[in-house]
């Protein structure tokens, strides 16, 4: 048993693969929880954090992710990498007849001018804030 514990122990685990990445920086967008703007600042967070986002969504939350990421693009603060579309298969609450709902996800990655922007939109802010004092 103390073999087992030891090994346990001394796992190294090493994250390289891109996928795992994803999982930390995905936005599983609903369109009844949280207002769209919510999303784009939490997307904004995300590409700070880790220069890049991937927006998800299921059904009619669909225009929503695609709503946020053109306001992300419109504004100058992302580039469009990747969008995958597919279909999921997903039971009824009561156990009932399975039902494919649609899914999207994209992919967005920081534009040259993020930071920018986002030092720009701060310090605007700032002396907003400071104006109300």
């Amino acid at each position: 048993m103390e073999g087992i514990t030891e090994g346990v122990n001394n796992i190294n685990i090493n994250i390289s693969d891109s996928s795992a990445l994803n999982r930390r920086n995905r936005i599983q967008v609903s369109n009844t929880k949280k207002p769209l703007f919510f999303y784009v600042n939490l997307a904004k967070r995300y590409m700070q954090q880790f220069n890049e986002v991937e927006l998800s969504a299921l059904g009619m939350a669909i225009a929503t992710v695609v709503t946020i990421a053109e306001i992300l693009k419109n504004n100058g603060l992302a580039v469009e990498k990747k969008i995958t579309t597919s279909t999921v298969d997903m039971r009824e609450e009561s156990g009932g007849r399975p039902v494919q709902k649609a899914k999207i996800e994209i992919l967005l990655g920081k534009s040259e001018k993020f930071d920018e922007l986002m030092a720009a939109a701060a310090a605007e802010e700032a002396l907003d804030n400071e104006e109300q004092s």
